[in-house]
């Protein structure tokens, strides 16, 4: 390599790093979501609830799920979309966090709500009708947000 090619290079690089750090200055400022993550509503009884998910839309994702997190942010879960509507039933198989788990129905409306879950367990948990996705929040969080059956979800996912 040339040095006039290495000195464009370490230019284009510099340029790179200097847009990157840009974009998590305005995230960090309240821009754009993190990449990755996209924004869900909750309607509940106490106004709306705002969360930044992780989409799980196909079956590798679907299938790791939150296994092997250690933690998980008070505003931040997982949405499983199914593209297809399914009687889901979900699992803590190598899942260390106990989790609130959110069945949403085919129209966007919380069926249940399995709150607290136990860590690694194998044992099933049913959704109580057809879901178009899911919803893991950490324990705790659908209680203290006032998350209940009947409540509309708003993502692109589910029809308006």
């Amino acid at each position: 390599m040339t040095f006039s090619t290495f000195a464009r290079a370490l230019v284009l690089g510099l340029s790179l790093a200097f847009g990157a750090c840009a974009q998590q200055a305005e995230t960090a400022a309240g821009g754009r979501a993190e990449a990755g993550l996209e924004q869900l509503t909750i309607d509940t009884a106490n106004g709306p609830v705002r969360l930044s998910v992780e989409i799980a839309d196909d079956d590798q994702e679907r299938a790791r799920g939150l296994m092997f997190r250690e933690s998980l942010a008070d505003d931040r879960g997982m949405l499983f979309h199914f593209q297809e509507p399914e009687m889901a039933s979900f699992w803590m198989r190598n899942t260390p966090l106990s989790l609130d788990i959110i069945f949403i129905g085919v129209d966007g409306r919380i069926l249940n709500i399995a709150d607290h879950t136990e860590p690694y367990s194998e044992a099933g948990i049913p959704a109580a009708g057809l879901t178009r996705g899911v919803l893991e929040i950490r324990a705790g969080r659908a209680e203290a947000l006032g998350i209940r059956p009947g409540d509309r979800v708003r993502h692109r996912i589910f029809p308006r």
